[in-house]
């Protein structure tokens, strides 16, 4: 059997965007962001970077936000549509958006991600993020936990995918 995987751009994402990334996002989470939230990340949020992953054919299938606070990149919103999920569009896109962290000055990316969640605990461990707190009762639909992880020397990952 041979698999054929998306072909996919990553690039910013538009305010044109929104609708799709909050399908995403309703399907992802159980505690979604409002479209509001988006549009204020876009048009008003200095801080703040988002990009889409859009198949070659014009659909958008993840999406990835952080703000930009002194030299740290803060993960605020990544998901991956569930259909696409395990094929390393998400490491791609975090891969991307920490490259693009780097080149503004970012030095370290912090994220939250639930205990819960192994397979985005996975995917950070695999790009070096490390385990560094916890913030108790973080997820206001459930109580859970969530893991605070860290990523230092962001630059020098931005380096590895140019190779």
């Amino acid at each position: 059997m041979i698999a054929i995987l998306p072909r996919y751009l990553i690039r910013e994402m538009t305010l044109e965007d929104i609708p799709t990334v909050l399908e995403i996002d309703r399907v992802s989470f159980s505690n979604p962001w409002p479209e509001r939230s988006y549009r204020y990340e876009l048009t008003e949020n200095r801080a703040a970077q988002l990009f889409v992953a859009k198949m070659d054919d014009g659909g958008v299938i993840a999406y990835l936000g952080y703000w930009l606070i002194g030299d740290e990149a803060h993960i605020s919103t990544f998901a991956v549509h569930p259909e696409f999920r395990m094929q390393g569009i998400g490491e791609d896109m975090l891969k991307s958006a920490l490259a693009a962290a780097a080149e503004k000055g970012a030095r370290v990316a912090t994220l939250e991600v639930r205990e819960s969640n192994d397979l985005a605990i996975r995917l950070y461990e695999k790009l070096g993020f490390e385990v560094v707190g916890s913030r108790d009762s973080y997820y206001r639909d459930n109580n859970e936990d969530a893991i605070l992880m860290t990523l230092a020397g962001i630059s020098n990952l931005a380096r590895e995918g140019d190779q």
